[in-house]
């Protein structure tokens, strides 16, 4: 599966699925964002068990808000609509992994 880009009409519809989703949140300029990229594309096509989406904080600062998003890349996990889980910071693909474990 591939990466879905959340934005303001697709969240409610993302978020409340019975799958667990992983979030990335980041900017195009932001050179970890960049570096952990890869890694989230990486799980998007191995891993059909969860969701992983992108949000850019720049063109979507609401949904940044709503999360409570002040650092970038931050990672948030969420099961039927219920925040698990955030990571702040670049990380390897394993420590990502991690974070989607109940």
């Amino acid at each position: 599966m591939s990466v879905i880009k959340i934005i303001n009409n697709n969240l409610e519809e993302i978020i409340n699925s019975d799958k667990k989703v992983l979030i990335d949140f980041y900017a195009d300029w932001c050179g970890p964002c960049r570096e952990l990229s890869p890694v989230i594309d990486e799980i998007a096509a191995e891993q059909n068990e969860f969701l992983v989406a992108k949000i850019n904080v720049d063109e979507n600062p609401d949904l940044a808000s709503k999360f409570a998003i002040f650092s970038i890349p931050t990672l948030v996990v969420i099961h039927k609509g219920n925040v698990l889980k955030k990571a702040r910071g670049s990380m390897p693909k394993d420590e990502v992994l991690e974070l989607l474990e109940d």
